[in-house]
């Protein structure tokens, strides 16, 4: 069982519960409709995508979301909308779709300025609070822009929390940042190798088991 090619969202699926990634990830037993949050988020995110590469303007309803893409817009740099990135095992950077993509991330926004040698990775955000954002997807996708644009020496990373209006940044450089990122996500993704070659799925019991998973094979499920 391979567990590449992975992203972010994977590997953060593997960490909240390996025992529901498994049965969700891996067997796909439990297909994840499509919630009215979800379809928020992706309606939102295309809108922002069409309005800062073609112009398009936003829907009245989205309004909301102009002054932040406006100060976008005023960065200077090119604009790579929904771009896809993917690296080998070997670090090296390669198409999203290649047969030896080890690693995949699509970055919302990257505002690309060869002439500074700096980048920005920018990730639409539509829940509500940004009290527990995790810049951990900003990390891997510096890592990303790192190996695809050599030329880039810092990657200003920024999660967009459109609705309020909160913007959560980092800044990394090359060095020393670039490999400290790089072993830490390495020994995450090993921890996923361990549990697929020893074929051991740990449940990680939280106060969101009984309600909320839809796993009806671990005990801790409130439903079985």
């Amino acid at each position: 069982m391979s567990i590449a090619p992975w992203s972010f969202s994977k590997l953060k699926a593997f960490e909240t519960c390996p025992k529901q990634f498994y049965h969700v990830k891996i067997l796909k037993q439990y297909p994840q409709e499509e919630t009215e949050a979800m379809r928020y988020g992706t309606d939102v995110h295309l809108a922002c995508e069409e309005h800062i590469r073609d112009g398009k303007p936003l829907p009245e309803k989205y309004s909301y979301v102009q002054p932040s893409l406006d100060a976008l817009k005023r960065i200077k740099g090119d604009k790579l909308c929904e771009y896809e990135l993917g690296l080998t095992e070997d670090l090296e950077p390669c198409g999203f779709k290649a047969e030896d993509v080890w690693f995949r991330g699509i970055a919302d926004l990257i505002i690309l300025n060869k002439e500074d040698n700096v980048a920005w990775v920018v990730d639409y955000k539509t829940g509500k609070s940004a009290r527990y954002a995790d810049k951990g997807q900003l990390e891997l996708m510096a890592l990303a822009v790192f190996k695809h644009f050599p030329e880039v020496d810092t990657v200003k990373g920024g999660l967009l929390f459109v609705v309020c209006k909160q913007l959560i940044t980092d800044t990394y450089t090359r060095r020393p940042r670039e490999q400290a990122i790089t072993d830490k996500y390495v020994n995450k993704f090993q921890q996923m190798v361990i549990a697929s070659d020893n074929d051991v799925w740990n449940a990680k019991p939280s106060g969101l088991c009984r309600a909320w998973c839809d796993v009806l094979e671990c005990a801790h499920n409130g439903r079985n």
